[in-house]
């Protein structure tokens, strides 16, 4: 395993937090582009990213709550402090800005390909699926949105209506993802959108930054779409889900239900159930967002990224340090 051969001797530290933190600077998963326009940062987005990971870690409600524990003149605050990159505690606000824009969506996708490059996860399967999440909050019903009546403070109004066939209607927002499979099981990237937003329209975005030795591609009915056949196809990837057979059914479409009957396709599908679909209850019960902690799409959507990307990195400082059991991430929270 090429990771074995690596130098990370300063990710041993007396808690998994500040380990994982110094981990997250070394990796060098996102660079600040110099020719960016506007005012450079003051904080690069590392630092800022680490802070965030520290606010997601430790349950922190909140970014002047996290600003308070920075704060603090204590031995541990000092010593997450050091790990994060900051030699001065930024100002309330710089958080508030710079943790609805952080792009982790990108950083999870680098993530992936890093976990694929070296040979931690299987290159050649994934398995594509969504998995909605309850908006904080009161609910905004359907007639009050068509009126655009906002009839009680506190609603959340970037979320709307999904479906899901386990769990009924559901307002809030739709988590997207890309998982391998195989015997370690990781994120390889992530979306984040309203609930009603349907599955297929997010497959291309998700898809798109695999690693380039994907070959399958398992989805659910949801990703039943001739197009992503075709876009899979000239990516050199095959979409392994349900198709239906009609009257006047197509001689291209009848060769796709061919293949998703064989025995192989079957075999790939079926790594969907073992795979994706408990994954997103991991995160979800690990970092505890089935009810999302925040409002608004920005904050939401950097939230659950940030989860996710936890998780990941969770698992690589497990898999880097010689855990036996990996995945399980649950309890070095806290730490």
């Amino acid at each position: 395993m090429p990771t074995k051969g690596r130098s990370f001797s300063m990710i041993q530290s007396e808690s998994f937090l500040i380990g994982i933190l110094h981990l997250i600077r070394l990796l060098s998963l996102y660079r600040d582009d110099d020719k960016r326009r506007g005012r450079p940062y003051v904080y690069p987005t590392t630092v800022i990213l680490r802070c965030y990971i520290v606010r997601i870690w430790m349950r922190i409600p909140s970014n002047n709550c996290l600003h308070y524990y920075f704060s603090v003149d204590s031995t541990y605050s000092r010593k997450v402090m050091r790990a994060c990159g900051l030699k001065m505690l930024p100002d309330r606000r710089t958080f508030d800005r710079r943790f609805k824009v952080l792009p982790i969506g990108d950083i999870i996708s680098a993530m992936g390909r890093r976990f694929a490059a070296e040979n931690l996860v299987d290159p050649d399967i994934v398995a594509v699926d969504s998995s909605l999440v309850t908006a904080r909050g009161p609910m905004w019903h359907w007639n009050h949105i068509r009126k655009g009546i906002i009839p009680r403070p506190g609603i959340d109004t970037d979320a709307r209506w999904g479906f899901a066939r386990t769990k009924g209607w559901i307002f809030g927002y739709k988590m997207h993802m890309v998982s391998s499979t195989g015997k370690l099981v990781v994120p390889l990237s992530a979306e984040i959108t309203p609930a009603n937003i349907h599955d297929n329209l997010q497959y291309r975005e998700l898809v798109g930054c695999l690693p380039e030795t994907v070959r399958y591609v398992a989805g659910d009915l949801g990703y039943r779409d001739y197009k992503l056949h075709d876009y899979s196809r000239q990516r050199g990837i095959v979409l392994v889900c349900p198709i239906r057979r009609f009257r006047h059914t197509k001689k291209k479409r009848l060769e796709l239900i061919r293949f998703y009957r064989s025995r192989k396709d079957q075999k790939i599908y079926r790594t969907r159930r073992v795979s994706i679909e408990p994954l997103f209850d991991c995160v979800k019960e690990t970092f505890c967002v089935s009810v999302v902690p925040v409002r608004g799409f920005e904050s939401v959507s950097s939230y659950l990224l940030a989860c996710v990307f936890a998780y990941q990195v969770a698992v690589y400082y497990n898999c880097v340090t010689g855990s036996d059991r990996p995945r399980c991430v649950r309890y070095m929270l806290g730490n």
